[in-house]
């Protein structure tokens, strides 16, 4: 009954091929206008499980209490000292506050007037105790250099850091650090080279960590949901303004972007970046593989335009079933155009087939129509019902490919046995002059038949033994490792990810009240898994008694030392001359030993003299290299001298909103301790964490939990699938040995793949994985046309036009899929590279190994 139905439908189509030509016209048209006005794409790979599972609901509860610190792009300023980049991010957050248009707010985190005004209470009271000391030792350098902050100023200060040497009070080897990092400034002036001084670096001792020469700025855009890249606008006018404010040249600071925007945004970009190329170059492919498989124009004509009628309409229906793509549901184009390339294919080459036997054209499609529509029914109905098995699943960006892509196939079905005879008929393509088929495959149909047997059994041997390398499959649950660390936002991401200051990589916990959070910190300190973790609490200062004696006294003493009244300015004539001296007294003070100290003593003379007797300027730049940073170290100091008792109620309200809730309800932050690239430290992490704390939530959490929702999601679909093409195959075969006859080669194709995942080191992840549906609905459609070739008694199979059409249609396939594997973003190629390996198997699984498990046809009754 269903070839009579499909052979009258053809035959209608062709006997009013204009009708159908036209109303497909109108369809393709209205859905291609559809698809443009409509289309959108979400690039948050957060969205691409169900918003249902409890441990999203944890995180979509904690989005909702701290947006603030979601919908943001975070500003990263880098320079060559502290003093700098305080400077720079400063300079740029000022001029954002400016940008209402789009722009919601501007924060500093651990920036601004509170924490500069309390740094010292955030110290240990040993460290504030040494700076303490340090301030009251170096307070005669502080004195001079406030009063004259010129080079003159540091000259005389250098003068009588020397005088302590020569009465013994000093050491030149204490100073070695200090010496080589003024000579090191200078000589860089010298050379016409960007040069920098840090009197933080100075006072501390030490180089300045990355830490140390990062600032950040928290930036809420307003955000365009219109646009692909909804960030864009804010994003664009961040760079313009860093740009105009001349912070690279004058301050030699780097402006990185970072954040959920910036990595949002510029996913859309990577996942674009060449699809327009990929996709030109991925149709001319497949038009020449056409032309192999067809060898007529028209012919190649009626199956692409049929194809693109097919994916336009499939693009209208997914849009309007899920409303925006996602980065896994857009691959359904090249999906549709590699499997549903394959019914045209078929339906083609058994009309060539036809064509040559009766060489009148409407016979030869009604004879086509009747020899493969069945087969093609089914593998239609077999492929969708594979996709479809993807719904029930928490795994919502491959449910929502299911949903479109299953769709596709039935547009795919009705296109080819309504569209496709419409245009062949129309375009009425010569007859053919040969048969089709590959003669020259006798020689391997023999083989296949004369050694069956041990085919079977080799395969399965062979399969049956690499199934331990299964315990070794790896699934890759990081989606940062999805997307590519070329582009700014990622690869400052995972820069910040390597800095333990940074949170990047923290468990969060929303708790009722703060007293619960801190009892919460409190357990969770202990574990071994656990750096630090963080409260509200913790932002109010320890200790705060002594050290705000210790401070109190230090600006007791060096309240005459930091406020001199207004600073002399020294000429250029007296800074030459204060440079000679200097230079001289290092000298004379290092002599020709060779200690360390004599050594850096020498180097700081030789270039002192050298800047003294270079052209002004030359010392006009050393001038802005070591002065401004000097003015900007003491005035912070004025101000870090002015610490005050910190409470809860005195924390600023902008600080207290990104820790509590207007309802009570407070944040927990929980740091790992270990490698932070490593996803087992972070798997151990996330479970220790859980274990005592199960309303935890954060990166580490949703790595651990994503994977074990997408394991869970996929042993679902994948026992959904087997079981509904099951019962579909059972409907129509009605042989439980014909169902197997089809599934074992398509089971076989599936343990090869992931064996041979391992093998090459290629990791699943939540983008690649999708090439499993690909093998149930390339797989399934191969086979079945295979079996029901069998069933009707046909031999020699791979001399057969079968063979020759599912050898191109897997070439097409191929090559749709190799566009995906030419994408820049990682995980779209990864998708390519896993969809070409399993499309391989699959074929060799049909082509090779199915006929030999068939064996010689069954008598008929």
């Amino acid at each position: 009954m269903l070839q009579k139905i499909l052979v009258r439908t053809i035959d209608l189509c062709t006997r009013h091929a204009w009708i159908v030509i036209l109303a497909a016209v109108l369809l393709t048209v209205g859905s291609t206008v559809y698809a443009v006005r409509h289309f959108a794409i979400s690039t948050d790979v957060s969205q691409l499980l169900s918003p249902h599972i409890p441990w999203r609901q944890r995180e979509a509860a904690y989005e909702k209490a701290f947006p603030q610190r979601n919908e943001i792009i975070l500003v990263v300023v880098e320079a060559p000292t502290p003093e700098l980049a305080k400077l720079a991010s400063e300079r740029l957050a000022q001029a954002l506050v400016d940008r209402k248009d789009v722009i919601v707010s501007v924060a500093e985190p651990g920036g601004g007037q509170f924490f500069e005004s309390n740094a010292l209470l955030y110290l240990s009271t040993q460290e504030v105790a040494g700076i303490s000391q340090k301030l009251a030792t170096a307070e005669p350098l502080l004195s001079r250099l406030a009063a004259e902050p010129s080079l003159k100023g540091l000259m005389e200060s250098i003068g009588l850091a020397l005088t302590g040497v020569s009465a013994g009070q000093l050491k030149l080897d204490d100073a070695v650090f200090s010496m080589n990092l003024l000579s090191e400034t200078v000589e860089n002036v010298l050379a016409g080279r960007p040069a920098s001084f840090s009197w933080q670096v100075l006072m501390n001792g030490r180089p300045a960590t990355r830490s140390e020469l990062r600032r950040y700025i928290e930036v809420r855009p307003i955000l365009d949901f219109t646009q692909l890249e909804p960030g864009r606008a804010a994003t664009t006018a961040i760079r313009q303004t860093a740009t105009k404010l001349n912070l690279a040249s004058e301050l030699g600071a780097k402006v990185k972007l970072t954040g959920p925007i910036s990595l949002a945004d510029e996913e859309f970009a990577t996942v674009k970046e060449g699809a327009l190329v990929n996709t030109g170059l991925t149709i001319i492919a497949v038009l020449i593989i056409l032309w192999l498989a067809l060898h007529s124009f028209r012919i190649i004509g009626a199956v692409f335009l049929s194809l693109m009628a097919g994916l336009a309409i499939t693009a209208a229906l997914g849009l309007m079933m899920v409303g925006a793509l996602n980065l896994i549901s857009v691959a359904f184009a090249a999906l549709f155009i590699g499997i549903g390339v394959d019914f045209g294919i078929q339906f083609s080459v058994r009309y060539r087939t036809e064509r040559y036997a009766h060489g009148i054209l409407k016979p030869a499609l009604l004879k086509a129509g009747a020899s493969v529509g069945v087969p093609l029914t089914l593998a239609a109905a077999a492929t969708a019902a594979g996709f479809f098995s993807f719904l029930p699943t928490d795994y919502r960006g491959l449910s929502e490919l299911g949903l479109i892509a299953g769709t596709g196939m039935i547009v795919a079905f009705i296109s080819s046995v309504t569209l496709l005879p419409a245009l062949l008929f129309l375009f009425n393509p010569p007859g053919e002059p040969e048969p089709l088929g590959y003669a020259a495959l006798a020689p391997l149909d023999r083989f296949l038949e004369r050694y069956r047997i041990p085919i079977i059994a080799g395969t399965l041997i062979v399969a049956t033994a690499g199934l331990p390398l299964l315990l070794a499959l790896r699934f890759d649950f990081n989606p940062i490792n999805l997307r590519n660390p070329k582009v700014e936002s990622v690869a400052t991401y995972l820069e910040l990810r390597n800095d333990p200051t940074t949170g990047m990589n923290s468990i969060i916990i929303l708790a009722p009240s703060l007293q619960e959070a801190d009892a919460i910190a409190a357990r969770l300190a202990k574990l071994p898994e656990v750096a630090r973790t963080t409260t509200l609490s913790d932002l109010v200062p320890a200790d705060q008694p002594q050290k705000l004696e210790l401070i109190a006294n230090a600006a007791e003493r060096l309240k005459n030392a930091l406020n001199p009244g207004a600073p002399r300015v020294a000429s250029d004539n007296d800074n030459v001359q204060a440079l000679r001296i200097a230079a001289n007294g290092l000298s004379q003070a290092a002599g020709s030993a060779d200690s360390p100290g004599e050594v850096a003593a020498r180097r700081l003379s030789a270039a002192l003299s050298a800047l003294a007797g270079a052209p002004a300027e030359r010392r006009n730049a050393a001038h802005q290299a070591i002065i401004p940073p000097l003015q900007q170290g003491l005035s912070d100091l004025r101000i870090a001298l002015t610490a005050k008792s910190v409470t809860l109620d005195t924390l600023p309200a902008e600080i207290k909103r990104d820790w509590i809730v207007s309802d009570g309800r407070a944040r927990v932050d929980v740091a790992p301790k270990g490698d932070p690239n490593d996803n087992e430290v972070l798997r151990r992490f996330a479970k220790a964490v859980l274990a005592i704390e199960p309303r935890a939530t954060g990166t580490p959490v949703s790595i651990q939990e994503s994977g074990h929702t997408i394991v869970r999601a996929f042993i679902q679909a994948g026992i959904f699938a087997l079981v509904s093409i099951a019962l579909l195959l059972w409907i129509v075969l009605r042989r439980l040995g014909d169902v197997l006859l089809t599934l074992v080669p398509l089971m076989l194709a599936g343990v090869v793949t992931l064996e041979l995942c391992v093998l090459i080191g290629l990791p699943l992840n939540f983008a690649n994985i999708i090439a499993l549906p690909l093998l149930l609905g390339v797989g399934v459609a191969f086979k079945i046309y295979y079996i029901m070739a069998w069933r009707a008694g046909r031999t020699n199979l791979l001399q057969s036009s079968l063979t020759r059409a599912v050898i191109y249609s897997a070439m097409t396939t191929a090559t749709a899929f190799g566009s995906l594997w030419l994408s820049n973003h990682p995980g779209t190629s990864s998708m390519g590279k896993l969809m070409a390996l399993s499309l391989v198997c699959t074929l060799a699984a049909a082509v090779l190994f199915q006929p030999a498990l068939m064996g010689t046809p069954r008598k008929k009754a």
